[in-house]
């Protein structure tokens, strides 16, 4: 009764969650740029955002997929449900408190799968890295395909800096960073090389070899292939995804193929500067659609939209199945996923 009790108290607590970063989302927007989001969903063609749900969705269960081929040459085999659960989870926290869902979907995959937890942070090190690669081939394709209209704008905008009288001031603050970075790892290095037989250095080995066995799966995986086609499939939605919006609205209904990949380019980076991409997304959009000559902030509002509300409906869903489903929430020992 007590476990039952528990666990429709977390599913409500994160259903008010779910309203809350909805409410939050908005409260974030400036009173012009409701109207602009009204306006986009008013004069939407919502034939053509279905495709687009479908895809954003297909995307994600991909990821889940994607994740389990990694984890299985670990030795455990992760039920594809609870690996997609967890992954959107991850997600819904992700809009709220950036890279604390990643944590938090290898905490519950951890727990009902029974999984040491750093094994799993070693596999999302590899997911990431090969996203990066695939965001590098990504600017490089764009760069070839769009040569002369991205040249021009990146040379507007260092001319712009380098005019600015703070330009000096951002490149003076960027060089004092990195320098702080290198005596940081200069000077954990050393301790670590001093200290090497305290204990807790001792279980930070032990959990960094953790990290390092689960990232070595790469190169025990029996999947390759399936792996790589999922990393494929993957960015390939999320670039069909702006494809195909961009006849959602008549201002971008022109575009094509090569400038939705000017626009991924530039709204995947933006994804990182605020949670959940609020603002800095649908303002990326903008700037790129202005290489264009498409002056609408419209189209990164409806994109942002529909992601967001994907993100949180699937989220708030798979939770709730994720601790309706396993039955054993509260029989997982800390020992268990540490």
């Amino acid at each position: 009764m007590i476990k039952k009790f528990w666990s429709i108290t977390q599913y409500i607590f994160f259903l008010g969650l779910g309203f809350f970063l909805v409410w939050w989302q908005f409260d974030k927007m400036t009173d012009l740029q409701r109207v602009q989001f009204s306006e986009t969903l008013l004069n939407a063609n919502y034939w053509v955002i279905m495709p687009v749900i479908i895809m954003s969705v297909l995307s994600h269960i991909s990821r889940a997929v994607r994740w389990k081929i990694l984890i299985e040459p670990l030795g455990y085999k992760p039920s594809i449900k609870n690996t997609f659960y967890s992954v959107m989870s991850g997600y819904l926290v992700n809009t709220f408190l950036p890279r604390v869902g990643e944590i938090l979907k290898c905490s519950l995959l951890a727990r009902y799968e029974k999984i040491p937890m750093n094994k799993l942070l070693g596999t999302i090190i590899i997911e990431r890295i090969f996203d990066l690669i695939c965001y590098f081939i990504l600017i490089i394709i764009t760069f070839l395909i769009q040569l002369n209209y991205i040249s021009d704008f990146v040379k507007q905008k260092f001319e712009q800096l380098a005019n600015n009288n703070r330009g000096f001031e951002a490149w003076l603050t960027l060089l004092i960073v990195i320098l702080i970075l290198t005596a940081t790892i200069i000077i954990l290095w050393l301790i670590f090389k001093k200290f090497a037989h305290h204990d807790s250095l001792i279980k930070i080995k032990n959990f960094y070899n953790g990290l390092r066995e689960g990232f070595n799966t790469i190169r025990k995986l029996k999947k390759r292939q399936w792996f790589l086609a999922h990393t494929l499939f993957i960015w390939s939605m999320y670039l069909m995804q702006i494809y195909i919006g961009f006849y959602a609205l008549s201002a971008t209904a022109y575009l094509g193929i090569t400038e939705a990949f000017s626009v991924l380019s530039l709204a995947t980076l933006a994804m990182i500067v605020s949670p959940g991409g609020i603002g800095a997304f649908p303002l990326a959009v903008q700037e790129v659609l202005l290489i264009y000559n498409v002056d609408n902030i419209s189209f990164g509002w409806l994109m942002w939209g529909i992601s967001t509300t994907i993100i949180i409906v699937l989220g708030l869903i798979s939770f709730g199945l994720l601790v309706y489903k396993n039955k054993r929430l509260y029989e997982a020992k800390p020992a268990d996923i540490i």
